[in-house]
C-alpha cells in the first residue's frame, strides 16, 4: 500500500499548492485558498498513511517521489515538458527513496 499512499500525497500535495499558486500568481478567486487547504490537509493524512516506523524516514523518502511527480504535473497540467535533465535528476532522486524505503535495517 506505501506506492499508493505515496502516490496519492504527492497527487494531493501539488494539486492543493496549484490552487493556491493560481490564486497568487494568476489572479485566481479566493475559494482557491480553502479548496487548496482542504487539499493539502488530504495530503497530510495519506503520507500518515505510508507504512514506516519513523515519519522522517516517511518524509524524505517522499520528497523523491514528490520531485518526480511534480515534474509529471507540469507535463500533464501546465504541458512544459520535462527535459533530459529534469528526467536524470527525477530518476536519481527515485532511486534516493529506493534507497531509504527498501533497505533492510536491523533495527525499526
Amino acid at each position: 500500500m506505501t506506492p499508493f499512499w505515496f502516490a496519492l500525497a504527492a497527487l494531493a500535495e501539488i494539486a492543493g499548492c496549484y490552487l493556491v499558486w493560481l490564486w497568487m500568481r494568476r489572479g485566481g478567486d479566493v475559494v482557491l485558498l480553502p479548496a487548496g487547504a482542504a487539499i493539502l490537509f488530504g495530503f497530510a493524512l495519506a503520507l500518515a498513511r505510508v507504512d514506516q516506523p519513523f515519519a522522517g524516514r516517511s518524509f524524505a523518502a517522499y520528497g523523491g517521489l514528490y520531485i518526480a511527480a511534480s515534474l509529471l504535473w507540469m507535463w500533464a497540467v501546465e504541458g512544459a515538458r520535462p527535459d533530459r535533465w529534469d528526467a536524470i535528476g527525477a530518476a536519481l532522486c527515485i532511486a534516493g527513496a529506493a534507497i531509504i524505503v527498501a533497505t533492510p535495517r536491523a533495527s525499526a
